[in-house]
């Protein structure tokens, strides 16, 4: 699949556009309790930098474990509605859990990443590529084939090797860890990420 890439943004979020993020991505899960669907919004209603095509991925954790994320690799749409849908969709359509409580909410933490446009990486064997990746600050996204998987840079926390991230991306994409084909494609980006508890 052919990534298409938005103009890199050059400054991060102002303070107020984080923590809006935050109070959209909140009220879109308690709207979704209610209705089972996210909040409808008018993204022309929000200040430029919200309404900028970014891409983004919503983390949700409750009790230091994570509970839903849902994201997206490419910008399609404005952030503000991107983080409004992600975080329905990490409540509730995140397949690895069970749609979102309203008993959860009380100790639920969001978590927002905001995507840089992913760029390719070239190399020319495995050893290359490893050596190219740089711990605690690339995500990365490996393709091949039809086969498709993702680490955000936050994944570097419990994978800090950076050996150990490329074989697990490879399991995540349904590969074998030690696979390796000149068909094999990876890009990087970068994240701003922020939380309730940093605000």
């Amino acid at each position: 699949m052919a990534l298409t890439h938005s103009p890199e943004p050059s400054d991060s979020l102002s303070r107020t556009a984080r923590r809006t993020l935050l109070e959209r991505a909140e009220a879109s899960i308690r709207h979704g309790l209610v209705a089972g669907q996210p909040s409808t919004i008018d993204p022309f209603a929000y200040p430029a930098e919200l309404q900028a095509r970014r891409a983004s991925f919503v983390t949700l954790n409750r009790n230091g474990n994570l509970r839903g994320c849902i994201g997206h690799l490419e910008a399609i749409q404005s952030l503000v509605q991107d983080v409004v849908e992600n975080a329905f969709a990490a409540a509730f359509r995140d397949p690895r859990f069970p749609p979102l409580s309203e008993a959860e909410m009380t100790d639920l933490e969001i978590h927002i990443s905001v995507l840089t446009p992913a760029t390719p990486l070239e190399f020319s064997s495995e050893q290359d590529l490893v050596r190219r990746i740089r711990p605690g600050t690339d995500g990365l996204i490996l393709e091949e084939g039809t086969r498709r998987g993702t680490f955000l840079p936050s994944v570097w926390e419990s994978l800090p090797d950076p050996l150990s991230f490329l074989q697990q991306l490879k399991l995540k994409a349904g590969l074998p860890p030690d696979y390796w084909s000149d068909r094999l494609r990876v890009y990087r980006y970068q994240t701003e990420s922020f939380s309730q508890n940093e605000l």
